[in-house]
């Protein structure tokens, strides 16, 4: 199943999400921020209520991103963790790259870098 979910936040972000049987992929397209981020955490929360065992977030299309999103992610993690879910995060941009690797979440969330626009791993 694939869909897009319109933004109530002025098209900042917007997410597309597939699912095939108990694995799902959320694509983030824009920025991640204060007023974005609960979007994030909601479709997160609700695809690991619904039961996935392997949860992919790519954040290629991912603009920006501040705590609100780094905070949206770290909880995804302990909760993939207490749930038993193979959680992967693909980044490919700067925007993205230097917040999680400052706050140290590159390596806690074993990040992925893929080739931008591609979704293949580097």
């Amino acid at each position: 199943m694939t869909a897009t979910l319109d933004s109530p936040s002025g098209d900042l972000i917007s997410l597309a999400v597939v699912t095939t049987g108990a694995a799902a992929r959320v694509a983030a397209t824009g920025e991640i921020d204060s007023s974005t981020a609960p979007e994030l955490r909601t479709e997160l929360d609700r695809l690991m209520d619904d039961g996935v065992s392997s949860l992919t977030v790519d954040l290629d299309a991912v603009t920006f991103l501040d705590s609100a999103g780094l905070c949206v992610l770290a909880a995804a993690h302990r909760r993939a963790v207490a749930d038993g879910v193979h959680l992967r995060i693909l980044v490919s941009g700067r925007a993205v790259i230097r917040p999680l690797q400052i706050t140290g979440l590159y390596d806690l969330l074993a990040v992925e870098r893929i080739a931008p626009g591609t979704g293949s791993a580097i």
